[in-house]
């Protein structure tokens, strides 16, 4: 998955929690969130901070759920996520859960994302 195409999905799933997301499709999102976030620490006009800061409230909820949708790929629960309030520990237990592998196939959580990519590609 693009770049683009990762940004483009996150959105039209803003509130999805359903189903499963791939590594890139979450990775991308990511990149996005972490460069907005150290982006309001760089400049330091108000201006620029204050639509940084906009960005970053308007991508935290699809950065959400499709970390939720990332932890359903794992085959693990959304729950998951809520280790990343410990301070510390908790983020690096999560990061650890996201770089994780999907599960071959189908699991509780859906069909593999990657697999309807590959028949996409074959049509």
């Amino acid at each position: 998955m693009t770049l683009g195409e990762s940004i483009s999905t996150c959105f039209k799933k803003y509130f999805v929690m359903e189903g499963r997301a791939s590594k890139s499709e979450f990775w991308w999102f990511q990149l996005i969130w972490s460069s907005c976030f150290i982006l309001t620490f760089i400049f330091e006009s108000e201006t620029v901070s204050y639509f940084l800061l906009g960005i970053i409230i308007m991508i935290f909820i699809p950065l959400f759920t499709v970390g939720v949708r990332r932890l359903h790929d794992t085959g693990r629960s959304g729950v998951h996520y809520f280790w990343s309030l410990v301070p510390f520990i908790g983020s690096l237990i999560v990061l650890a859960l996201m770089l994780g592998d999907g599960t071959k196939g189908k699991n509780q959580y859906g069909n593999n994302p990657l697999t309807k990519k590959i028949k996409k590609k074959k049509k």
